[in-house]
């Protein structure tokens, strides 16, 4: 199997932002420079984008269910500052069938400073944005939506058909949560008025269990949103599960399966499939990509005790 790569740069430093925090330096850092991995995955090339990366402040209220003091030690085991968490966002290009294809979008530029680069990376790769045929969203989050569009309103992707959750689009455009929505809900409900109401896109849902578009197919992943979506891609005889948000940080949430982010919404549920996704992953050998783990956020699972441990991808390997 040949494998097809290219890294422009390496991985771009964490820095702050609005609602994810960090210090009046981070806050500084300039944008990351163009930052992309491509691999293989049967006759599929996957490109994984680096959008940037946010430093989020830690205390005892982001993993809801577990002592901070645990929480530190499975940071400082994994090489990383105890008071925050740097937190990776990884859109990824799949060339399917003849056309480009994006899973989530990132920020495009609403968002932090040290984000926005997914347009970078697919500038550098010599792709204009409305060469974009399809996006795949995996859930409404912002940090997976607000890129849709850019800060003035215009669509990001102008050509691209939008695919969406058909039980996401169900919970978040509830006419009566869109009107008045729990403080909790609101930045969410936000995002998506401003990605979806404009009448300039064209959306599709989708169902769970279906091919999205051939060879890839939506999971039903709910637990960290209702409608939160994982997907398998499967060709020539090799699979990888885009793992969208089954876990934030591998090294907290992989070794941990059991522990639940401030983020997730059914913690219950969100742990039901985060074991099921991850013992699959294991069990069957299974190559992943993860939206937040480390750049280029792809490699495997294995099972490790009462959890899993995330081996990342080999350069010049691919993982599946």
């Amino acid at each position: 199997m040949s494998m097809t790569r290219r890294t422009l740069l390496a991985a771009a430093p964490a820095a702050s932002a609005a609602g994810l925090g960090g210090g009046p330096a981070a806050a500084q850092s300039p944008a990351p420079p163009p930052a992309l991995h491509r691999y293989a995955v049967g006759e599929v090339a996957v490109t994984a984008l680096h959008e940037g990366m946010a430093a989020r402040p830690l205390d005892a209220s982001f993993v809801r269910n577990a002592p901070f003091e645990a929480v530190q030690a499975a940071l400082e085991r994994a090489f990383l500052p105890k008071d925050q968490l740097p937190i990776t966002f990884t859109p990824l290009l799949l060339t399917l069938g003849g056309r480009r294809v994006l899973i989530d979008t990132g920020f495009a530029d609403n968002g932090p400073p040290t984000t926005g680069g997914a347009l970078r990376a697919l500038a550098a790769l010599g792709i204009e944005p409305g060469q974009i045929d399809a996006v795949v969203i995996s859930h409404f989050h912002p940090d997976h939506i607000l890129g849709l569009r850019r800060k003035d309103g215009s669509l990001a992707y102008p050509n691209a058909q939008v695919l969406v959750p058909e039980a996401e689009a169900a919970f978040w455009m509830d006419e009566s949560r869109m009107a008045n929505p729990p403080d909790p809900l609101k930045p969410t409900v936000g995002a998506v008025r401003r990605a979806f109401e404009p009448k300039d896109i064209r959306v599709e849902r989708y169902a769970w269990g279906k091919e999205v578009l051939p060879g890839l197919t939506a999971l039903d992943a709910r637990g960290h949103t209702p409608g939160h979506t994982a997907f398998l891609l499967e060709s020539g005889g090799h699979r990888l599960m885009a793992l969208s948000d089954v876990t934030n940080h591998p090294a907290l949430f992989v070794r941990n399966p059991d522990w639940s982010a401030v983020f997730d919404m059914d913690a219950d549920q969100a742990r039901a499939t985060r074991h099921a996704m991850l013992g699959m992953a294991a069990a069957e050998r299974v190559a992943v990509a993860f939206y937040h783990a480390p750049f280029p956020a792809a490699g495997h699972i294995a099972k490790a005790g009462e959890g899993y441990e995330f081996v990342p991808l080999q350069w010049g390997v691919n993982p599946a």
